[in-house]
């Protein structure tokens, strides 16, 4: 076993497979010896790579163009012997940096928790019983069933195969999935056509297997090459490559500036050192340092509150695009509804029959008309549910929280009828043995399964239309066989599916003693039809909500399903999906060979006024997300399938199923609910629009008192005064507020009426018209309150120092003051509520309390050019700070009042053409 990681396996018998890996493929490793080859080859994961180290992430904090500005400045204020203001400024930067340096690590640290968190699952054989287990406690030697859908956990020699398709484009660029067969292979065999093994990290496509584990973790053939794959995330999403853009254009505007106030400085005769120190000063002010840093925590702080309500956001643009999500294309079973199939219609031998009871739970009875019936009685019926029984791969279990389906709902239900019908799954089992199965797959639409024992038979399941096409004659109730009138039984199936129900159709036939297996071609023709099942799956009632708030918010939601059109135009209603229409009636449906018929114009046409398409086929989903996009909608879509993998990878935003979901839907999804429920997508969506509200509440809040500090030293150079603020105060003033003010922003819990906004417009720029007003009103006040006092300072026999620690002062407490103008662009904060955000309260009295330090501490005063001021003064900076708050204030309201204005405007032209 010792060398077993590094042999190449596709060249050996099965025999000397299963000899050399000490392995049993019939009943798996037993506990004892996974513990042990636990132990000896350690657990079944990559290596993680390393990314750049610590000491050169931090040293990558100085790598910008402000940095370079300061330690210039640095270097000048030493040669000129100011210490203690270069040793100040130096200070500055090595926090800016160290700040700059934990946060980046905090976002790093977060993103390895979520990779973490999304575990790999796989099937084994252990102890001779199937268990569902964490992929990285896979050993050499673990047994592994394989299934459409399931990612390989590691490198395995196939011992069987059925139909078995995989992707391994991610290993050999292979775009098209290869057959997989079980025989042995020359040893020069290439890797691609390995055909006799399934690689780590490749996707199922097609069909099931079963392989033998025989490496693991590094020793991989993906492991091997992974250092060549580039699997980096890449942080930025639209918006923050937005906001990296307009910093630059920012940066680059506010070096011109400083050039031009510096040749007005020497146009003046001021000394070029003191213009070089009030550029630097003019460059400190102007840049908001905080805002990468804020904008990193509030997107981190969105993918948290996603994750505390159930969604793992994979790829952080997706924060950013569920702020202008339009319509939602959602899978019906277990998204809008509960995903606990009960079935509670039969039809077999020609007699309808009611099953009482409701969800897992086998407590009920099969009755006809309200009365208990002997499934005996009836040989159809009989041989019906025993159909459901053994034409099945889910497990009915008892636990602790009680009767809970091992497998797909579906299935589960037909198990669960099959109980409540007095079926003995222990002597059915041992009655009729399994011998071979046909799995579902999407483009058949049935299973089928071969039995023995006294009379061997197949039976089968699957859709009605899938069924009856195989079948030339149907059971009796006295068990004889009559010809098949399809008409009678599509009338059944549509009787049932129009009250909102699930139908499976169900076959059998005799088979030959010694028949070992089954292929499609035994299945083309010859079969008796037994029956009909119908079953429901009831809406959940959060989902219900969920929809109505989603349609108050401007986003449309539409059922894309592979059920029968009525069975889901029947729970449409029942949700209230078009809204055009009186709920609970049925709305209009697509079918996917009505798709498969219209031109792509038709198509898109059609499209936007379609709340339920039925029976699509994987090409059909993706065409009709591609449908939506091609009218300007931002699409979300919903998945859980293999099938469901294109549109979920083309889509906007691509949600996969957390519970239900295959490895392939989770690979090519945005976001993944770990509840598998549709009201999630709504939190996320609201999530994801409190995200982008508080993102421009800060830029809101932090480019306008930039441009107050900047004016004020232009002014000042212009005019030939004093700076207001030297350097290192207009330091102080950008680190402190930033931190102390600025962050608790990300904090703002979601407006009221945040879902009854239109979505955002995708292409929107970051600054709006009434944004830029804004920043221009603001600054223009605060460069008239600091100015002004800073000159009347001056004006009445005060000191530089008293001066500028008064204009310092009023950036500081007006900034306090339209933080709390900014906690909403259009409500006041007593709509908000005083406390609804306690942290901005905690900001306001740090930032009060770090001032105090700054205006009257001696070391504070020597470092800083400081000096104490009297009580007077700041009675006059508190006044332009509720000055600040009160002329923003009316400036919302009368903001308000003219859109609240323009818009019953366009509603009463609105009824008046109607």
């Amino acid at each position: 076993m010792s060398s077993l990681q590094e042999e190449h396996w596709h060249h050996l018998t099965h025999d000397d497979v299963v000899s050399q890996l000490d392995t049993d493929p019939h009943t798996g490793l037993a506990s004892d010896t996974v513990d042990s080859r636990q132990q000896q080859y350690g657990p079944n994961a990559l290596t993680q790579r390393k990314g750049q180290g610590p000491l050169i992430r931090f040293l990558l904090q100085f790598n910008q163009a402000l940095v370079y500005i300061l330690l210039a400045a640095v270097i000048i204020k030493l040669l000129l012997g100011a210490w203690v203001d270069a040793s100040v400024i130096f200070g500055v930067v090595l926090l800016n940096s160290i700040i700059g340096f934990l946060q980046e690590s905090k976002a790093l640290n977060a993103l390895d928790a979520l990779s973490r968190a999304m575990v790999t699952e796989t099937t084994v054989l252990r102890d001779g019983e199937k268990q569902r287990i964490d992929a990285r406690s896979l050993v050499p030697g673990d047994v592994v069933l394989l299934a459409s859908g399931d990612k390989v956990p590691a490198d395995l020699r196939l011992l069987q195969s059925r139909s078995l398709q995989i992707d391994e484009s991610a290993l050999t660029g292979e775009s098209v999935p290869v057959e997989k067969h079980i025989g042995e292979l020359e040893t020069d065999t290439s890797l691609a056509d390995r055909v006799n093994m399934a690689y780590s990290s490749s996707l199922v496509t097609y069909g099931t297997g079963m392989g033998v584990v025989t490496s693991i973790g590094d020793h991989t053939e993906i492991g091997r090459i992974s250092e060549l794959i580039a699997s980096a995330e890449v942080l930025a999403t639209p918006l923050t490559r937005k906001i990296a853009h307009f910093s630059k254009l920012l940066l680059y505007a506010i070096l011109g500036l400083a050039a031009i106030t510096f040749l007005i400085g020497l146009w003046h005769g001021d000394p070029w050192i003191d213009l070089f120190m009030a550029a630097v000063a003019l460059s400190v002010a102007m840049i908001p340092e905080g805002l990468p840093a804020v904008l990193t925590i509030t997107l981190a702080l969105g993918v948290a509150r996603m994750a505390k309500r159930r969604a793992i956001i994979r790829r952080l643009p997706a924060v950013e695009t569920l702020g202008s999500t339009t319509v939602i294309c959602s899978d019906k079973t277990g998204t809008l509804t509960r995903n606990e199939m009960t079935v509670q219609k039969l039809w077999a031998g020609g007699e309808d029959y009611e099953v009482s009871g409701i969800g897992y739970a086998p407590e009920g009875d099969v009755c006809q008309s309200e009365k208990p019936v002997l499934v005996q009685d009836n040989k159809a019926l009989d041989e019906l549910l025993r159909a459901g029984w053994l034409c099945n791969d889910s497990l009915l279990k008892q636990d602790e929280e009680g009767w809970r389906i091992q497998g797909d709902p579906t299935e589960g239900a037909l198990l669960v009828a099959a109980r409540k019908a007095g079926v003995d799954s222990a002597q059915a089992l041992e009655a009729y043995p399994r011998l071979d199965t046909i799995p579902f797959e999407s483009q058949h639409q049935y299973m089928a399964t071969l039995h023995g024992g006294e009379k061997p038979s197949i039976y089968m399941k699957g859709s009605a239309e899938s069924i009856l096409a195989r079948c030339d004659q149907i059971m009796n109730a006295d068990g004889t066989r009559k010809p098949l009138n399809v008409d009678a039984v599509e009338a059944q199936v549509k009787a049932i599916a129009s009250q909102g129900q699930r139908v499976l159709a169900f076959a059998c036939r005799d088979a030959a003693a010694d028949k070992s297996g089954i292929e499609h071609e035994d299945l083309a023709q010859g079969l008796t039809f037994l029956g009909l099942q119908g079953m429901i799956d009831p809406p959940r009632e959060e989902a219900v909500q969920a929809v109505r708030s989603c349609q108050a918010a401007g986003i449309r939601v539409k059922m894309i399903t592979g059920d029968h059109a009525l069975t889901a135009a029947t729970i449409a209603g029942e949700i209230g999906l078009d809204q055009t229409i009186a709920k609970g009636t049925t709305p209009k449906v697509l079918t996917g060979r009505e798709l498969e018929s219209m031109s792509d114009e038709t198509l898109n046409n059609e499209v936007g006024d379609t709340a339920v398409f039925a029976r699509v086929t994987p090409e059909q989903k993706l065409r009709l997300v591609e449908a939506l996009q091609a009218r300007g909608e931002v699409a979300a879509m919903t998945g859980d399938g293999v099938n469901d993998a294109p549109a979920l990878r083309r889509a906007n935003i691509g949600v996969a199923m957390g519970i239900t979901g295959t490895e392939v839907s989770k690979e090519a999804a945005d976001m993944v609910l770990t509840d598998d429920n549709f009201a999630t997508i709504q939190a996320a969506v609201e999530e994801g629009r409190g995200v982008f509200d508080n993102l421009i509440k800060f830029i809101t809040w932090i480019l306008p008192t930039n441009a107050g500090q900047g004016l004020v030293i232009i002014a000042a150079i212009v005019a030939s005064q004093p700076l207001p603020v030297l350097p290192l105060q207009a330091l102080w003033i950008n680190m402190t507020t930033a931190i102390l003010l600025g962050l608790t922003l990300a904090f703002e819990p979601r407006e009221p009426g945040i879902m009854s906004r239109p979505p955002r417009t995708p292409g929107a720029p970051i600054l709006s018209s009434e944004m830029i007003f804004r920043i221009v009103f603001v600054g223009l006040l605060l460069l008239i309150g600091s100015f002004g006092l800073f000159e009347l300072a001056l004006f009445q026999g005060a000191s530089e120092a008293e001066a500028r620690t008064i204009a310092v002062n009023v950036f500081a407490v007006g900034q306090s003051f339209y933080l709390l103008n900014c906690r909403s662009l259009r409500l006041s904060m007593f709509r908000l509520g005083l406390m609804s955000n306690p942290w901005i309260w905690v900001g306001i009295a740090a930032m009060m309390a770090a001032q105090l330090l700054f205006t009257y501490l001696p070391l504070m005063n020597t470092l800083f050019h400081t000096a104490p001021i009297g009580l007077l003064d700041w009675f006059y900076i508190v006044l332009v700070g509720l000055a600040i708050y009160l002329i923003i204030g009316v400036e919302k309201s009368i903001r308000i009042r003219r859109e609240a204005s323009k818009g019953s405007s366009i509603r009463g032209a609105g009824e008046i053409a109607n």
